[in-house]
Parts: C-alpha cells; structure tokens; sequence
C-alpha cells in the first residue's frame, strides 16, 4: 500500500472538528487594519506667483521624462547617458531592489508546505550486563511534510509587507535616479559657468594690460606720475590673481562630474575643456499643480510605499495572538538490514494536525504590537513631513527660477552701462581730460558687474535643473524595465 502527501493531508483532516476544517480550507480575514492610502490636503494651486515664463498648465509627460533635452546641448546630453549607466549609487540601489524582490519571495514561501528528505544509518550495541551485547543496525530514508495554515494572515500580511518593500525600493531607485541628473547637470553648467568667468577676467586683463602699457608711456612722457603707473599694475595683477581660482573650480567640477559617471577624475577633462557657452533656459515652461507633483516625486512615493509596509507588519504582529496550526506527516521506509530496506514491511508513516497556542509570555506580544503601531505613526508623520518637504522645494525652486531671471536682466543693463563707462574714462584718460581713478574705478567695476552676469546667466539654468528635480522630473524614460 503506498501513501503519499495528499492521501496524509487528506487523513489529517478528516479527524479535524469539521467547524475547524471548514475554517482552514476556505481561510478567514487576515488580522490587523488593511492599508488605506493617505490623502494628503494640499493647495490647488501655487504660493508663488507664477511668471517670467512659469505656468500652471499641465507638463507635457515627454518633456518632463528627459528635460535635460530641452537645453539642446549635445555633450550635455552623453554625460546623462553615460551616468544612468555607471553611477554607483545607482547600481547600490538596482542591487537593494533585488534584495527586496528576493525578500519577497521568501515571505512568499511561508505560505506554502515544506517537504524534507531524511536519511540514515545507525549502529548500536547493547550492553552484555543489561541486554545481549549484540552490534545491530538500522537504515531509514524518508519525507517529512510540514504546512502552517495562514488562519488568521500572519504569512499574509508579511508577504503584503515585502510587497510594499519592494515598491519602496523600487521608488528610492528612482529618487536616486532623480538626484542624480540633476546632479550631472547642475556640476556641467558649474563648468561652464566658470569657463565663462574665466573668459571673462582674461578679457579684462588684456585690457587692463594695455591700460597698464598706457600708463607707463604716460609716465615716460611726464603725462603723468607714477602713483597711476602703481594703480595700474595692481589693479592689472588682483584680475590675473582671479585666474587660479577660476581653473580650480572649473577642474573639480569636471572632477566631480567623472564620479558621478563611476568614472576616475580626470576622465571628462579632454571632452569639455573646450570653452563652450551657459546652455539658455526655455522661454515657457508648465509647472503643474501640487498634486501632480505629489503623484510625481519619487520620495514621496517612497515614503507612501513605507508607511504601507509599516501597515502590514502590525497584522504580523497582532497575528501571535492567535493559535497556530499546522499539519505534518512523514513516509519512509526502515529496516535493519540495508537488503530489506525496500521490502513492503519496511514502510512506515505518520501524519497529523496539530496546534499551538500561546497563553502567557508577559505581554510581549501586545508590547510588539504597540512596537509596530509606533512605527506606522512614524512613518505617517515621515510621509507627511516628505509632502510638506516637496512642496517647499517646488515654492522655493519657482521663485528662485524667477528672480534670477529678473537679476540677469538688471546685470545686462548695469554692465552695458559699466562697459560704456569703461571706454569713455579710457578715452577721456587718453586725452588728459580725466583722472588715472576714473579708469581704475571704471575697469574694477565692469570687471566685477561682467563676472556677475556670467554667473547669473549659470544660475538661471541652474535653477531650471533644480526646478525639475524638485517637479521629480528625469525617472520615467530611464528608469530600466523592472520585473514585477
């Protein structure tokens, strides 16, 4: 006669109460509170007055996915490619998506039976005083079979925290995703905007060269004295001293640029040495409203998706206060002699259901469920504060956007006019019409009001940058295919 799992499961049953039996094969409500979304209330539009080319119109989904397209800067553009596929920080975060899948997978487990195969040999001896001293030996192979019914969805409510795990690692993959872009971008127009400034001083500084030459031939033909001769030089030498600093700059951003790639420093230098303008902003750019953002913002999904899990593992918890069944059996075959082993008399089984139940451990249980609830109020209060974190970064980025472009505006006229100014206290100063100071007052400040434009033109796109970032702009079109 042979026997097999089900013809032990079936068995086991049939001796259950049959209320029970019902209760186990049809299975009853998981414990613990189902996971309910929370709503967040925020404004139906902006604080910030949008203007300067902000709207309050839907973003188109394509722009938003590859914003740095809009720039139309092509190196730009490789940087992007080449990060999404060698930053380290994004391939930690693929790695921990992994390990949530396979976390997954083993809560996933515990809803189903276990199957052991067992085997051994054993020799034994009695003792000549207490038995007959003979040597005898026993061989056993067998299967044990275990299954833990999920009555109350403890294994359930575990499998639905892993799942929320899963989706939260999975956001924060796509949070680093984010970062990073804008990162890529934000050190790119670093470089540029410093080579911009470089240009700039070594501008001014040949044109203070020659204003220097100026004087001394002024000097020489007892024009003038050599008090602007001195005025000249240091004003000449405090620009060329801003060079350094320029280069320096400039060359740890590239550095920063090539890890950010998971690249050595000094990869990218070759590629972008090559002075090449800040890229120009658009002209009209749609922000949305806070809602779409919220639906949007990887970390705040993120932090969704954890509080959901957070959810679950209270049902985990509150399922210890409630009995365990499980039902095992055994087959297998024992004889002492290994020619036997096989025979039809050496078969052996065992099967049954059975129960536990913990009545008493001090209230460690119930101290774990109120463990668990803290921490889904933990993490509510984190979801909130990710909210709330979001659209500060979205009031803070439009307005920055805005004002910059307002700043820009103002530095193009104040250095048109300190330019302008320049040249008439040269040619007065050519002329002995003007004092040395008005030259020197002239070219210290169009140095200064030309080297703030350069800047200002670096941080209007700068801001755009973070403005997408804070949008959660960059995810959806590079985000590589996930399995589920």
């Amino acid at each position: 006669m042979k026997f097999s799992h089900k013809t032990i499961f079936v068995r086991s049953i049939s001796r259950l109460p049959v209320g029970l039996a019902i209760v186990i094969l049809t299975g009853c409500a998981s414990v613990g509170s189902n996971y309910v979304s929370p709503k967040a209330s925020v404004s139906t539009d902006w604080h910030t007055q949008l203007k300067d080319g902000l709207t309050a119109q839907e973003m188109n989904p394509q722009t938003l996915s590859a914003w740095w397209t809009t720039l139309n800067d092509p190196a730009l553009s490789r940087l992007i490619e080449r990060a999404v596929s060698g930053n380290l920080d994004l391939k930690k975060a693929r790695a921990r998506i992994r390990e949530a899948r396979a976390r997954r997978g083993v809560a996933n487990a515990a809803r189903f039976p276990t199957l052991d195969a067992t085997g051994s040999v054993t020799r034994s001896r009695s003792s000549e005083e207490t038995g007959t001293g003979e040597t005898s030996s026993l061989y056993a192979v067998g299967i044990d079979a275990g299954w833990e019914l999920d009555i109350f969805g403890g294994v359930r409510r575990s499998v639905e925290a892993a799942e929320a795990d899963l989706g939260a690692s999975k956001e924060g993959m796509r949070d680093v995703l984010v970062s990073l872009l804008a990162e890529v971008a934000l050190n790119y127009l670093e470089v540029r905007t410093y080579q911009a400034r470089l240009a700039v001083a070594e501008e001014n500084l040949e044109a203070q060269k020659e204003t220097h030459q100026l004087t001394l031939w002024r000097n020489q033909a007892g024009l003038s004295d050599q008090l602007a001769v001195e005025q000249a030089r240091y004003n000449l030498e405090n620009t060329r001293s801003q060079i350094p600093t320029l280069r320096t700059g400039s060359e740890q951003a590239m550095n920063r640029i090539a890890v950010l790639l998971g690249e050595q420093p000094g990869t990218v230098h070759r590629e972008l040495e090559q002075y090449k303008p800040v890229p120009v902003t658009l002209l009209e750019i749609a922000v949305g409203v806070p809602a779409d953002v919220l639906r949007r913002r990887p970390d705040v999904r993120r932090a969704e998706r954890e509080l959901a899990a957070q959810t679950a593992r209270i049902g985990v918890a509150t399922a210890e206060l409630y009995p365990k069944f499980k039902l095992s059996g055994s087959i297998g075959l024992e004889a002492l002699s290994f020619g036997n082993l096989f025979s039809s008399g050496s078969r052996t089984f065992s099967g049954g259901p059975g129960i536990t139940w913990r009545i008493f451990d001090a209230g460690a249980i119930r101290q774990n469920i109120e463990i668990q609830s803290a921490l889904q109020e933990q993490y509510l209060i984190a979801y909130e504060a990710a909210v709330l974190n979001a659209l500060q970064e979205v009031e803070n980025a439009l307005v920055a956007y805005s004002e910059e472009q307002r700043r820009r505006e103002t530095l193009k006229e104040t250095t048109q006019a300190a330019q302008r100014a320049a040249d008439l206290a040269q040619h007065k100063y050519q002329a002995g019409l003007a004092d040395f100071n008005n030259v020197l007052d002239a070219q210290r400040s169009l140095l200064s009001f030309q080297d703030q434009l350069a800047q200002s033109d670096g941080t209007v796109t700068s801001n755009l940058v973070r403005l997408y970032k804070t949008l959660g702009g960059g995810w959806t079109s590079l985000t590589p295919d996930e399995k589920k």
